[in-house]
């Protein structure tokens, strides 16, 4: 274990043997950090917080601070959850989670954190996602795998980022956004789908386009139809896709909306 000298450790707080903790790092009480993670100079973690294995924390990071939610009181249970393998830089900001949602915000393994990214309370983050410099998600936001979340986007509370989803620079993200779409511009829509990176990830010609016939029976085809009366025909039509069922579910499991695409400009 290689600690500095000037590095501030909490007597409960286990760190593992094989992890660097940098000069003037403050590691909190009730902190856990996990085999092979860096914390660099003057990152600043908090607890309850459990961070797993091989995670690169940068210089100025504070993580598992209290939560920012005027109903919080000292006390009250509270934690975070960090997997492995995440690259968290400069000035990111991590909250724990209240009460009010299992007292609990968790980042899944393999994503990446630009400088400024700021994640609320009670949020739950998947794996393998990319949120560039100064995106901020507001409390009990949820994205799911593979998102990309463009620099300077804000994601209002209790919003969905579906898996595969890409999220252009300086959105403001007001209602779920379901799997597999891009949405952009000043006034966010969704515009098309992530083809480009559903190639990239290996997706097949035909599940690219079953997606893009589903973004097309919704997105181009709605005027004066039900979304449930096309949902049930993409239920029908593209059973055999798993890819547009995920689409689908993302939809039905709305509690706050989707966002509104090009048609209805």
């Amino acid at each position: 274990m290689a600690i500095d000298p000037s590095a501030i450790i909490d007597p409960t707080a286990k760190v593992h043997k094989n992890a660097e903790i940098c000069a003037y790092a403050i590691i909190g009480a009730n902190v856990e950090i996990g085999s092979g993670t860096i914390v660099e100079s003057h990152a600043v973690i908090q607890g309850p917080t459990k961070i797993g294995k091989n995670n690169h924390i940068y210089s100025f990071a504070s993580i598992g601070g209290d939560p920012q939610d005027i109903t919080y009181e000292e006390g009250q249970e509270s934690n975070l959850v960090i997997g492995d393998d995440n690259l968290i830089r400069e000035f990111c900001t991590i909250n724990r989670g209240t009460e009010k949602e299992k007292s609990l915000t968790r980042m899944g393994s393999n994503n990446m954190l630009m400088a400024y990214v700021h994640i609320a309370h009670d949020c739950q983050i998947g794996n393998h996602i990319i949120m560039s410099n100064n995106a901020s998600l507001a409390g009990h936001v949820r994205v799911h795998d593979w998102a990309i979340l463009g620099g300077f986007t804000l994601v209002k509370q209790f919003c969905m980022i579906g898996m595969h989803t890409y999220i252009g620079m300086g959105c403001q993200v007001n209602k779920d956004i379901p799997a597999y779409m891009v949405a952009s511009g000043t006034q966010t829509r969704v515009r098309s789908i992530n083809a480009e990176g559903m190639r990239r990830r290996g997706f097949s010609s035909s599940a690219i386009a079953s997606i893009k016939r589903a973004f097309k029976v919704v997105y181009r085809e709605s005027t004066g139809r039900l979304l449930d009366q096309m949902l049930k025909e993409l239920e029908i039509s593209e059973l055999d896709s798993p890819e547009v069922m995920q689409f689908v579910n993302c939809i039905r499991g709305s509690k706050v909306g989707i966002m509104r695409g090009p048609v209805e400009e």
